[in-house]
């Protein structure tokens, strides 16, 4: 190899080891700086954007007074429904009825936990104004004298009667009061679903929106399961 061609291999290797070395100081240099997420406040129509400080953590729209009572009364709801379910393991073998009541225990139970977060974030009580110290999921509805006003405008709960007959019934007659009870009780909700969204400025809030979407398209198809088992019964 001529003196020439030597020198140019070399320089060549030079320049991509300068290069390489270069890449990886700015690879590094860019793994060790943290990156500063950027907070950007959309402005108004015909308006500039505002960048805010990193600082800066969103915030929960205050929600209206039907949302709060909606949530509030919703929770009661629901308590009565996980009650009625935790009389299936001692008062019926049927096994179709004690698949579902597993399914409303389950996502009824989980649905009043979400509402007891919710009303939390936004700083309101969980309970209803003069329910104060009173159990909430599985405590026995029928044994406690609710606020004046309150058993009418939750729809669809049993009465003390009804629930009295369901804890007295066995078998096949069990299976009718529960599920001609629980058809009552979801169309409850579905009412109060109703309710709420017929009330101006209600529902609104996204995940409130989205919670009480999946109620309704939820407890209409238990419904329908629930009028199949019946028919089946006749």
């Amino acid at each position: 190899m001529s003196v020439i061609a030597v020198a140019v291999w070399r320089s060549g290797l030079l320049v991509a080891g300068t290069l390489a070395l270069s890449l990886s100081l700015t690879v590094n240099a860019q793994q060790a700086e943290p990156k500063t997420p950027i907070v950007v406040q959309p402005g108004a129509p015909g308006e500039p954007t505002t960048t805010l400080p990193s600082s800066t953590r969103p915030t929960l729209a205050k929600p209206t007074a039907a949302d709060v009572q909606f949530m509030q009364h919703m929770i009661i709801h629901h308590a009565q429904a996980v009650e009625m379910t935790a009389l299936i393991e001692s008062h019926t073998q049927n096994k179709a009825l004690r698949t579902l009541g597993e399914r409303i225990s389950r996502s009824q139970s989980d649905e009043i936990k979400f509402m007891k977060r919710w009303l939390t974030a936004r700083g309101e009580p969980v309970e209803m104004p003069g329910m104060s110290g009173m159990e909430m999921p599985g405590m026995d509805m029928s044994n406690h004298q609710m606020p004046a006003g309150h058993q009418m405008m939750m729809p669809g709960m049993l009465t003390p009667e009804q629930m009295d007959a369901l804890r007295k019934a066995k078998g096949a007659e069990f299976d009718r009061l529960f599920l001609t009870g629980m058809i009552q009780h979801h169309n409850g909700a579905l009412s109060m679903v109703k309710d709420l969204f017929d009330t101006a400025g209600a529902g609104q809030d996204a995940e409130l929106f989205n919670f009480t979407t999946e109620v309704d398209s939820g407890q209409r198809a238990e419904i329908r399961i629930m009028q199949t088992m019946l028919g089946e019964k006749h």
